[in-house]
């Protein structure tokens, strides 16, 4: 396995600055926005569809680093009912496939969207109780008529250009579990499968060994996203998992995201790391910074180190002792 980070806590640098730092930090690979909510500081995506002389001259950057690309990241809402930012996001989605399948970068990461409750709705909905049973027809109503017609068609194009889809299982979204991760990947494309954040499982309440278990023996790994999740029981006995005060209110939220060891322990890590090399993952671990205590450079620093510490990175050899 490599070791990698979501560039996008690096906008602030100009791309060159931004790849010397990732390099002198000890990792292995970038992975780039392209649009949407990550926007794109470090990919001009037009311009680089456009030329093929400006990608080959973006891939020597990288590469003269040492660096490879895991991942081009688009995350955003195509299934929202908000037209603007539904097309913004979908066009984002598209342009990432080809450019990606252009430069040979293996993975698009995103996420499956939320479309809303009726045709002409207003705001996303996001059905999580099956009663009254409103909920569960309108869940029904959602896969059928929105997310599996879309994700069938996306996930045409990604084979097309060779591209693999990396969703990523977050909370707001329509997949946002093995389970639902398996049956859209069932419903529509072996293209599709799973961008692994153990963050945004920990707080439904998911182990994430397991869910590295589930989704490996499917073959449906296909990127992985350190980040942590540190639970204050505390304030999960007030306001339960499902809390909607902003990411701001730290000292009160049932759960913060948190850098590497800061959430979990380093044994669960451990873990995580020995399953997703069992289980046939062999790619890039790629660092997302989202700790609100911590400086980025900090909460980056301190992700590294750990991780070096459980990463592992070399091929095992044949088992002399068997």
């Amino acid at each position: 396995m490599k070791l990698g980070v979501f560039t996008v806590l690096f906008g602030e640098k100009s791309f060159e600055e931004m790849l010397d730092y990732v390099k002198a930090a000890g990792l292995d690979a970038v992975e780039i926005g392209t649009g949407a909510y990550p926007g794109n500081s470090h990919c001009d995506i037009d311009s680089l569809l456009k030329d093929e002389g400006k990608r080959n001259e973006y891939l020597k950057k990288v590469e003269d680093r040492g660096l490879s690309i895991s991942a081009f990241s688009c995350h955003g809402n195509p299934l929202t009912p908000d037209d603007k930012f539904r097309e913004e996001s979908d066009v984002a989605l598209r342009k990432t496939i080809e450019l990606a399948g252009l430069m040979k970068v293996p993975v698009v990461n995103c996420f499956s969207g939320t479309p809303g409750d009726q045709e002409g709705a207003k705001y996303p909905n996001w059905p999580v109780a099956p009663w009254p049973t409103d909920f569960s027809d309108l869940l029904e109503w959602q896969w059928e008529n929105k997310l599996i017609p879309y994700w069938k068609e996306i996930g045409a194009l990604a084979e097309k250009n060779d591209v693999k889809i990396g969703i990523e299982l977050h909370a707001g979204f329509l997949v946002h579990t093995p389970h639902t991760m398996l049956k859209l990947r069932e419903r529509t494309s072996k293209a599709i499968g799973a961008n692994l954040d153990p963050s945004h499982l920990w707080w439904q309440g998911i182990d994430p060994v397991a869910a590295i278990k589930i989704l490996a023996k499917e073959d449906a790994i296909y990127h992985f996203h350190a980040k942590d999740t540190y639970i204050d029981q505390d304030n999960v006995n007030m306001y339960g998992l499902t809390d909607m005060q902003p990411y701001g209110n730290i000292q009160t939220r049932a759960w913060n995201f948190r850098s590497v060891g800061c959430g979990h322990s380093m044994q669960d890590w451990s873990n995580m790391m020995s399953a997703l090399r069992t289980f046939g993952y062999d790619y890039v671990v790629s660092i997302e910074h989202e700790d609100p205590i911590m400086s980025i450079e900090e909460g980056f620093n301190r992700a590294v180190t750990n991780l070096q510490t459980v990463l592992i990175t070399e091929q095992p050899a044949d088992m002399w002792w068997a």
